[in-house]
């Protein structure tokens, strides 16, 4: 706990730092609408003139940072006349400035906002420009995750995350509100598509990485929230945006009907990545095929009284008929003298007509019905629906044979200079299909008075899983007589249904502490109960956090509560053993996992340079905890409440504009989880403090955005992410029989992969035409991925070599990839 009390000092010293303090004020207010009184989220507060400014929160408050002196603030909504208003700033205090906008039906231009991290304990916030600008593969939001603190980095081939330590499935995600969810059994990334945020519609993602209030409950690790964008409901004329690249495309359209009481916005995508996939090692013929379709329909009944309507469909399918793999492993040396290289090579022959198919597909639907009841209380209701089939067969068999390469040869890759150590066979097949359906309801009031921001809400989910798992796995080779002999290495042929319903209810409340001094001091607490019939379990979630700014440019925020997972169909499944029902494997008396959080930290904005020092520290203690396996991306559950779970660490960030108008910034992260395993699971490889499968010690993310000064509409984008290596559990020696040998687990978590490193970059080009009074705008980008071509590693496979030594081979991810990009809007 050392180094926990070290970062609690760190952070405190960090926010105290002496830069000028008397020369900066600060205003901040609410906006509110003159017709409805409701808050205006997300309306625009700049320095007239400028593009420096900041936006409202849900409630409708901002609060704007300004060296002290006399200001022109403008305000503006979408929808809403805008409105300026004189200021002075005056050294240390915080200025009260109220405004009430009327409705309009002119444009309001769009503006650029400075300032969108949260005050709020562990709250990091994308903008839909920074989603767009980000270098990727695929336009895909949470892809772009990876460059906030604390989510752990890895594999850019998956949207799977892993936030402060928790695993892929603690993490909540919500779309305008509704719960959404990914994909239940991938195997490896690359079959996952396209995740079903679409940057495209969204007016930004919130992550919680910690310490998220009650309204958000079932997960211990985050809540990742997309807001999509209300089309304009003023008379706003159609607009339409595409794009198209060599992996993905994209066309997505909005407007609005009947004088703005209707508002619709439309996406549809479609990536292949065949190129992108084709890179690796492992050859073929790769046909991936990822597409999704989306709609948002916003209908206002009555002044105040809304209805809203969310539907999408994902048909994300992999292919591929494998052919080979040839795979360069060991290590080369500049001194042959002092130490030999050491070069291997695998190769792998798959016979003929072997296949693998992944295929997910998802629907869902939502409605919503707000009611605005009163100047201060409103309500909202709403039913949804989410659907997903995923199915996988895998019908491959091959050998595998590990060569020592003689440096001296010349062309290794035709067999040149290669000399046999060892060789494996293995058959892998698999007809598996999973159905998960998901039905919600559930409901929100919301009251705000001078000081007090109350909310209450209740949910009723039912989950339905239905599962078919025929899988097997072989190793064959031969016996001490020279017989061929098969050894089942893993086997299980069954299905089965689960039903399970789930219940809970919270209310929270959000005080103003100090009256005279509104936004200053804000202290919110709550509690959230949830009910899970499978296990018959109730548990009670208390959670507390504060927001105090300490002077225009130093603030302080924290929180502390617990939170409860409670096991489904996964978790409490586990791993069944051969010849064991699934049914069988359900474990009732399994109990939901329980998290103590408590996290501090704090922000100083420097005046001088107009950036941002923020640092988070934050412990977690996990009991009840479900240990698990990672295999590439795939979760494996132990099915038990094994271990209790430690995790601290601290996150640091600096951000701000290297040139105006775009914001960059550098994450550092340091990451500490452990779990011990209880008495009675304990097996001669998992004694003492083991590292769990997060336990990412180091991280690293940059984001730089730049533009030419002479000319801002050529603009570079620049992203870096290092992670020091997760850990792994490398396998010893099974049953055997004959010289066949099968794997089993080693001493859990006790090595671990390389570090992860790649740098990634964009060069864009913004095209206007010359008409000033044109909607119309082009943009062309060219995109190097991975720049450096650095080997990275996501897992191992063993082959043993004919003394009987296993020997480790890379499953290694993409090498340098070329792209560009084309879009349009009007």
């Amino acid at each position: 706990m050392i180094k926990w009390w070290f970062a609690f000092l760190f952070v405190c010293g960090v926010c105290q730092m002496p830069v000028q303090a008397q020369e900066w004020g600060a205003v901040s207010g609410k906006i509110i609408a003159s017709d409805s009184q409701f808050p205006l989220p997300g309306a625009s507060v700049v320095v007239y003139g400028t593009n420096y400014g900041t936006a409202t929160d849900i409630q409708g408050h901002y609060l704007i940072r300004l060296p002290i002196g006399k200001y022109v603030l403008r305000f503006s909504s979408i929808g809403f006349e805008s409105k300026m208003d004189s200021v002075e700033v005056l050294s240390s205090k915080t200025i009260r400035l109220d405004l009430v906008l009327n409705p309009s039906l002119l444009e309001i231009d769009e503006i650029t906002i400075e300032g969108r991290a949260s005050t709020q304990a562990g709250v990091f916030e994308l903008s839909p420009e920074d989603l767009d600008a980000i270098p990727a593969p695929l336009k895909d939001a949470l892809r772009a995750l990876r460059v906030l603190p604390g989510v752990v980095t890895n594999n850019e081939l998956s949207n799977q995350y892993s936030v402060r330590g928790g695993g892929f499935n603690e993490n909540l995600l919500f779309i305008n509100g509704f719960e959404i969810y990914l994909p239940f059994r991938p195997r490896t990334g690359e079959q996952e598509g396209l995740s079903l945020i679409n940057g495209e519609l969204t007016n930004g993602l919130t992550l919680y990485t910690g310490g998220f209030p009650v309204r958000y409950g079932g997960k211990l690790s985050s809540a990742l929230e997309a807001t999509y964008r209300k089309p304009q409901r003023f008379g706003e004329p159609l607009r339409v945006s595409a794009y198209a690249s060599l992996l993905d495309m994209g066309l997505t359209a909005s407007s609005s009907l009947l004088s703005g009481r209707l508002g619709w916005s439309a996406s549809i995508r479609r990536a292949q990545a065949r190129h992108f996939f084709e890179t690796q090692d492992l050859k073929g013929q790769y046909r991936p095929e990822f597409n999704d379709f989306q709609a948002y329909v916003g209908y206002t009944l009555a002044p105040g009284h809304e209805i809203e309507v969310l539907a999408m469909r994902a048909d994300n399918t992999f292919d591929l008929d494998p052919s080979g793999r040839k795979t360069y492993f060991g290590t080369l040396s500049q001194n042959e003298a002092l130490a030999p290289s050491n070069l291997k090579s695998l190769w792998i022959q798959f016979d003929q007509g072997n296949k693998e198919r992944d295929a997910y597909t998802t629907q869902f639907g939502g409605v919503r019905l707000s009611n605005r009841l009163s100047s201060w209380l409103r309500a909202e209701h709403d039913v949804s629906v989410f659907k997903t089939i995923e199915t996988e067969f895998l019908d491959l068999s091959g050998t595998a044979v590990l060569f020592q390469v003689d440096l001296g040869s010349d062309n290794p890759d035709n067999g040149d200079g290669l000399f046999p150590t060892g060789s494996s066979r293995q058959e892998d097949a698999a007809d598996n299909e999973i159905q998960v359906d998901v039905a919600t309801a559930s409901g929100r009031w919301y009251a705000s008075t001078t000081n007090h921001a109350l909310e209450a809400g209740w949910s009723v989910r039912q989950f339905n899983f239905t599962d078919f798992l025929s899988e097997k796995s072989v190793v064959v080779g031969r016996s001490t007589t020279g017989e061929i002999v098969r050894i089942v290495a893993d086997s299980l042929n069954d299905e089965a249904s689960f039903n399970a319903w789930q219940h809970g209810f919270y209310v929270q409340d959000a005080v103003d502490v100090l009256a005279d001094e509104p936004g200053k001091f804000v202290v919110s607490g709550g509690i959230r109960s949830d009910y899970y019939s499978f296990t018959n379990e109730w548990t009670l979630s208390p959670r507390v956090s504060f927001a105090y700014i300490l002077n225009p440019l130093t603030s302080y925020f924290g929180s502390v509560g617990l939170y409860h997972q409670a096991p489904t169909y996964r978790e409490l499944r586990g791993k069944p053993e051969i010849g064991e029902t699934i049914l069988g494997a359900l474990n009732p008396n399994l109990a939901s996992q329980r998290s103590f959080q408590v996290v501090f930290g704090g922000e100083y904005f420097i005046p001088s340079k107009r950036f941002f020092i923020r640092a988070e520290s934050y412990v977690k203690r996990i009991s009840n905890l479900i240990s698990y396996d990672i295999e590439n991306v795939r979760v494996l559950y132990s099915g038990e409440n094994d271990a209790d779970g430690l995790m601290y660490g601290l996150d640091l960030q600096f951000r701000g504009e290297l040139v105006p108008g775009l914001e960059s910034w550098i994450n550092y992260s340091y990451l500490h989880a452990t779990e011990t395993f209880k008495t009675s699971f304990l097996t001669d490889h998992n004694q003492g403090t083991v590292s769990r499968p997060s336990d990412q010690r180091h991280t690293v993310s940059l984001f730089v955005q730049d533009y030419i000064p002479s000319d801002p509409t050529w603009k570079v984008h620049l992203r870096t992410l290092f992670g020091s290596g997760l850990p792994y559990t490398p396998p010893i020696p099974g049953p055997s029989l004959g010289n066949v040998v099968v794997q089993a687990p080693g001493d859990r978590f006790s090595a671990r992969y390389t570090r992860f490193f790649r740098f990634d970059m964009g060069v864009s080009k913004t095209i206007i035409p010359v008409r000033t009074n044109s909607q119309l705008s082009m943009e062309l980008t060219a995109e190097i991925l991975n720049v450096f071509d650095m080997v990275n590693t996501v897992s191992y496979t063993w082959v043993p070599d004919v003394s009987g030594i296993w020997q480790r081979i890379p499953t290694r991810l993409t090498p340098r990839t070329f792209n560009l990009r084309a879009s349009i809007r009007f």
